[in-house]
Parts: C-alpha cells; structure tokens; sequence
C-alpha cells in the first residue's frame, strides 16, 4: 500500500527518536511491499523559534493531508517561562483538537527478561498487560483559565457526549481482550465524575453488556496500579487522571522511554507519540531509548494503515532485541554497558528482517 506519514520531530530528543522510528518504518516498508512517504513539519518551541507559532499553518495542513502523523516531544528550558504568552505544549494541544483526536491509547505490557528494569517486584509486574484510555480533549486541561495576580482558575468541564464516545472506544477494546473496564474517576468528590460515572453506567450497560466492569476513585487506582497492576485490562479515565497515571504506570515496565501511545478520532489519522518527554538534558547525545518511539510506529501501522500483521512484526521485533540483552541507559542496570539511540534501532530492524 501507498501512504503518506506526517513526522514532526518537535524539541529535545523528538528529532533523534522519530529518525528511528522512520528507519524502522521504512523496514517495514521494504520488507512488506509498502510505499511510505514521510512528510517533516515544525511543532513546539523549534517550530516558535522559526515562525513564532507553536502549529503553524504548514504543519497543520501536514497533518491533515497524511495517512497518520509520528510526533516526537514538544518543550524545553529555554520556552518554559509559566508566564509566556506561547508555549509548546500550545501546540500539541491545538494539534489534538485540529485533528479532532478524542481517545488516548496507552498499553503498559511488561515483557519477559525486562522485568529487572522497573523497580517492582518481579512477582507483582510479571504479566501485566493494561490498556489505558485517556480521554483527550476535554477536562480541565481545556476548560475555561483565568488568573489575577491573586487568584487563578482552572475549569474542568465535560459534557456527556464526550464521555460516551471515549467509553465506546474503550467497551470495543474491552471485548477484544479480556472483557473488563475499570472506570477511572473522582466520583466522591467531583461534579464532572458523578456525570462521567453515570454516563460510562449506561454506555457500557446498554451497548457493551459482555464487559464487565467497576468504578474506582483514582487515588485507590493509583495505589492498585502498584499493589496488583495484572489485575487491569481495560482501564478508562479522563483527561488529567490519565496523564497522571500513565506515568505512573510506565514504571511497571521499567521507564518512559518503552512506552508508546496513539491519539484517535472519528477518522483512521491518527496521532503516535511515546509518552516520555523531550528530555533536553541528554538531547543531542544520541542516547534516548527510541523504543517508545518505535513502538508508536507500530500502533500508527495497525489503527491508521490497517497493517495489523506488519504491527505485530514490530511488537515482536523490539521484544527479541530486549530479550536479546539489547538496552539503553535508561534501563541498563547499574555498570553495565548500554547502546545509543541507533544502535537499539538498528537491533530492532535486525530482528524485524529475521523474521521474514
């Protein structure tokens, strides 16, 4: 198949880790008979400091013009100013909305011979397989803001409409694993959580009646994220909670630089990105683990392009490359050696061609 990737490398080590993932693709490509063009757009604090817009019109008509965009990371020191009238993060966000991306995917997978990089217990982490789903567009993170110089304002917001959509995308997911939704919220406490608990009550219940499923206050989810993370599969939540326990989750597989996410909507373009940041302080050294970066690769092959099998070709690719003792810093254990951002790439590809 012919498709075109929209690739916007952002700030810190976004440029480096998004080059892999494009070597990576362009593997796949070769290797299965695909033509990809890939498609380079400014975003973030590189894309103010050349046009002072955090998205600017070029980028945007990018995105919209490809199969599937690979994003990189947005910010850094020198755009971090709270105060600044235009920030990177700006664009990202605008990003989602321009593209109308509702629905965050965020798997957590802990992968056998990986389990001495977190910092769990191997026994609690060994076969932890969750999806999270993040609702992305709304929350307080979009909600009304104002400020003075003694008080300041942050709006969370969201209407039912919004919440049914995000709980359709995770009842489908649900029952094409294990069947079980754990609805993430702040119910005891927040207005926006009694709606969003009644509303994913009845999507569920009308639409998804083979999936069974709980609420939990998202302090308790927190704490069971650590104390029995295999006993997730699906777990659904709004927008500011998800960010939270996303991260928080990344440590049952060790670091940030493992995991990937994809940012869906109503159309098959999505957005992929790893959820780690642009980590400036090690930018430009080479050194950035571009597996989460890869592994987002993948998830763009099997929502956007219908590639499921090429997906699956990649998962197991970078699953061979760890087995095979393959790692980078950030989860080499302490004094042993470790590979740059190319060399685990090119482990990966090399793992990728074995298999064909």
């Amino acid at each position: 198949m012919k498709a075109r990737i929209a690739v916007l490398g952002g700030d810190g080590i976004g440029p480096e880790v998004t080059a892999e993932a494009v070597r990576l693709l362009e593997a796949v490509a070769s290797g299965y008979g695909h033509e990809f063009e890939f498609v380079e757009a400014l975003i973030g604090g590189a894309a103010i400091d050349a046009s002072g817009s955090p998205l600017p019109p070029r980028t945007i008509d990018a995105c919209r013009s490809s199969d599937g965009v690979l994003l990189g990371a947005v910010g850094g020191p020198q755009w971090s100013d709270p105060a600044a009238r235009v920030r990177p993060e700006q664009g990202l966000l605008e990003l989602r909305r321009v593209l109308g991306l509702f629905a965050n995917l965020r798997p957590v997978r802990t992968l056998p011979g990986m389990l001495d990089a977190s910092p769990l217990r191997p026994e609690v982490i060994a076969g932890v397989d969750i999806m999270v789903v993040r609702e992305l567009t709304g929350g307080i993170y979009f909600g009304r803001k104002s400020r003075t110089a003694h008080e300041a304002e942050d709006v969370c917001s969201y209407s039912a409409p919004e919440i049914e959509r995000v709980t359709r995308v995770a009842g489908r997911l649900a029952m094409a694993r294990g069947r079980r939704i754990v609805s993430v919220d702040k119910a005891n406490v927040l207005e926006t959580s009694r709606l969003w608990r009644s509303v994913v009550e009845r999507v569920l219940g009308q639409e998804f009646p083979e999936v069974r499923f709980e609420h939990m206050l998202v302090d308790a989810a927190a704490m069971h994220l650590l104390r029995r993370p295999t006993s997730f599969d699906v777990l659904l939540t709004e927008n500011m909670f998800g960010d939270i326990l996303t991260d928080e989750a990344a440590m049952l597989v060790g670091s940030l630089g493992l995991l990937p996410s994809a940012s869906l909507g109503v159309d098959r373009a999505g957005l992929y990105e790893p959820i780690h940041g642009s980590a400036p302080d090690i930018a430009g050294r080479g050194i950035a683990n571009p597996i989460g970066t890869i592994l987002s690769g993948a998830l763009l092959l099997r929502h956007s392009l219908g590639l499921a099998a090429e997906a699956d070709a990649v998962e197991t690719a970078v699953e061979r490359a760890l087995a095979s003792g393959m790692r980078t810093a950030d989860i080499a254990p302490s004094g042993a050696p470790s590979v740059g951002s190319r060399a685990a790439a090119d482990a990966v590809i090399a793992c990728l061609a074995s298999e064909k």
